[in-house]
């Protein structure tokens, strides 16, 4: 049998490779283990092909973040950890009433696992949370890390290190699962695995320990299955009757096993499925009382049937489930994570704006939030929801330019089986679903093409949705936050965005001031930026008032790649020989002008020539063409580059008026200036 493959992706590259032995430790036998870090650049682009991709929820910031890196179609999961029994037990012997730092790579790392071995009992001292930048508090003599040694105060007396947490036993059986992989989970090793790791899930080891116990892989199913399910054979003689369907049906399956199905369950149409060998959709029945669904399903081998199963569910089991899903992916990262108190920014421009978005948090109306690209306006729309009525429900937040037209519809309205090629079996809760009494934020909303624009507006004004493929009408109840960097009049007037739905999204617009109009914010956001990353650099006179009367076209975001860059130059303090090359060519300040020497026109790079080739292509053919499809014709010519450096290679194109930039899938065209420039023949093809 061929090997499967798992990825596992990791923030640190540490963590990463203890999370992929313990994987390798169950299942190298039979798939090979990739590891891959985002502080080390090995899980930025689109990773290799995989069975299965398993993240940590730190390694990106959301699940959209995390689809930009993996293949589409490609199965993802989170990585689990927890700690080993016998580490709980030395830390159960710390004194009580210590006070005892938790060190950790980050302040959310900390608190998760204080959080967690609060959980496993060990609540006989006071827990600190430190991190890079934390303040040490006074009178700490003790300090516990899972091998993070290195952000340890040296001045601790008692450091105790246990080590890389490890993977949850869940974790495990998920991945079995999702590979097809169960008959591993009764071998030795993963018994003798999930005995040494914590769990404090009561109901999950009850049903693992009834499905050790059951030496039938088929009847572990059975039970598992939230469905009642009864099972005949060719005969029609009952083989099979879940505890579901016995809760369904009020019987018992020691009374109906081995007797004939048309006695015992006259209401199931087994005789019909085995004679006509074909799927009989569900149908209504009134069983003691209840509304129930009975859909009957043949088993075929070859051209023989050799059996059917019966579906049984209840209306209102239905129901509950729905709810229980949304809490679960609620729990999955479906959360606000941020508040108006992590807007960093003490100027007149974003008080403003701060005091005017909580007292609209509250109303239930639509929220447009305005603003330049890097302006933190998904931050202010975390803000908003977690200020809202509806903080206690799920938030959801997708940018729309980054999916075709086929696949937002998808997420968004979801879909039935059978919908399209490579639907899933048993369909799919599209975004909308899933905010159900929470909020959905829509990012670069002016992407959205014209035909999901008038399946917005119904939502907005009906308050239901319809899946893709399906026929049901679905209720739902979300709060709609929508934001754009571009001017959705212009768009409404150029009529690419409807002006029904644009006075919709608008009822409560604001606008997010640029940093560039935010004074001093400016270093209050990069002392954070600093604490972030566990630096500590002071800025010469010259780079801060450099940096104070820089444009920001980037804004916040282009701030922190700018820290960023400081703290890899190795310099204290940061004069202006550190200050990164595009900074100053946005500033339209070549470093020779700092420096005294002549200004040189930079050399146009391979990859502007490369990108400039291509537009003059599009434009021969008369079409746009956007980032996606330059990034694929680069890999194609073996040309290195990432998406980010043509995002701002066309940036550069046009500040130079030689291109023009449609936001969402427009894609760009060359203006008359860069087919001129092409044409001239100073930029050449590469081969």
């Amino acid at each position: 049998m061929e090997k499967k493959k798992i990825s596992i992706i990791a923030l640190d590259p540490r963590a990463g490779q203890s999370y992929g032995r313990d994987v390798e430790s169950l299942f190298g036998d039979v798939a090979d283990v990739s590891v891959f870090s985002v502080m080390d650049g090995t899980a930025m682009g689109v990773l290799p092909h995989a069975d299965l991709f398993a993240a940590s929820t730190d390694a990106f910031g959301s699940p959209e973040e995390l689809a930009r890196h993996v293949p589409i179609d490609s199965q993802t999961m989170a990585v689990e950890a927890s700690f080993r029994w016998q580490e709980l037990r030395r830390l159960k012997e710390l004194p009580a009433g210590s006070r005892v730092l938790f060190v950790n790579m980050t302040e959310t790392m900390a608190r998760e696992a204080i959080a967690q071995l609060e959980q496993f009992g060990i609540t006989q001292v006071h827990w600190i949370p430190f991190y890079p930048g934390a303040e040490l508090p006074p009178d700490v003599h003790i300090a516990v890390t899972p091998d993070e040694m290195r952000y340890v105060p040296e001045e601790i007396e008692t450091k105790i290190d246990v080590g890389q947490r490890a993977c949850t036993s869940g974790m495990m059986i998920e991945i079995a699962l999702r590979l097809g992989l169960e008959h591993l989970l009764e071998t030795e090793k993963f018994q003798t695995y999930f005995q040494s790791i914590a769990t404090s899930n009561y109901s999950f080891d009850q049903m693992f320990a009834r499905s050790i116990r059951l030496e039938s892989q088929f009847h572990i199913l059975m039970e598992t299955l939230e469905d009642g399910v009864v099972g005949v054979n060719e005969k029609g003689e009952v083989f099979a009757c879940n505890r579901h369907a016995e809760e369904i049906t009020r019987t018992s399956a020691d009374l109906v096993v081995g007797k004939a199905a048309s006695q015992v369950f006259p209401y199931i149409p087994f005789s019909k499925c085995l004679q006509e060998r074909e799927r009989l959709p569900a149908k209504i029945t009134r069983l003691n009382g209840v509304n129930v669904s009975v859909e009957v399903v043949p088993v075929m081998r070859q051209s023989a049937c050799i059996g059917a199963f019966a579906l049984l569910q209840r209306f209102n089991d239905v129901e509950a489930r729905q709810s229980q899903l949304r809490n679960q992916l609620l729990h999955k990262g479906y959360r606000a994570k941020y508040g108006f108190e992590d807007v960093i920014g003490e100027s007149e421009a974003i008080q403003r704006t701060k005091d005017v978005l909580r007292r609209m948090a509250v109303s239930e109306s639509p929220i447009l939030l305005i603003g330049q690209t890097g302006t933190g306006k998904e931050l202010f729309a975390h803000a908003v929801h977690r200020a809202s009525r509806r903080k206690d429900g799920p938030f959801v937040a997708i940018n729309v330019a980054a999916f075709p037209e086929n696949l937002l519809e998808s997420e968004l309205f979801g879909y039935e089986e059978g919908a399209f090629t490579g639907a899933k079996k048993g369909g799919r809760l599209g975004l909308l679903e899933i905010s159900h009494q929470g909020t959905l934020f829509l990012d670069e909303v002016e992407g959205m093409s014209p035909a999901l624009q008038i399946k917005l507006l119904r939502v907005l004004q009906e308050r239901e949705i319809m899946r893709v493929g399906g026929t049901t009408i679905i209720p739902i109840d979300v709060r709609i936050v929508a934001a754009t960097n571009e001017s959705l009049e212009q768009k409404v007037a150029e009529g690419t965005f409807r002006r029904d739905l644009y006075y919709r999204l608008s009822t409560l617009p604001v606008e997010i001031p640029p940093l560039s109009a935010r004074g001093n914010d400016l270093f209050l956001i990069l002392a954070h930026f600093q604490q972030e990353l566990g630096t500590c650099f002071r800025l010469s006179p010259q780079v801060r008032e450099f940096l104070r009367s820089y444009a920001w076209p980037g804004n916040i975001r282009e701030l922190r790649n700018v820290v960023e860059y400081f703290l890899y130059t190795g310099h204290d303090p940061i004069t202006m020989e550190d200050l990164p090359p595009t900074v100053f060519h946005r500033a339209g300040k070549p470093i020779s002008e700092q420096t005294g020497a002549p200004a040189v026109p930079p050399e146009p790079s391979e990859v502007f020539r490369f990108v400039l080739e291509q537009l003059y292509r599009a434009s021969e053919d008369r079409q746009p063409i956007g980032r996606e499809r330059l990034l694929q014709l680069a890999r194609e010519a073996f040309l290195p580059t990432s998406q980010q450096e043509i995002r701002s290679v066309l940036a550069q194109m046009a500040e130079q008026g030689l291109v023009r930039i449609s936001r969402g899938r427009g894609g760009s065209q060359l203006t008359a200036d860069g087919r001129r420039l092409y044409e001239n023949g100073h930029i050449h093809s590469i081969k």
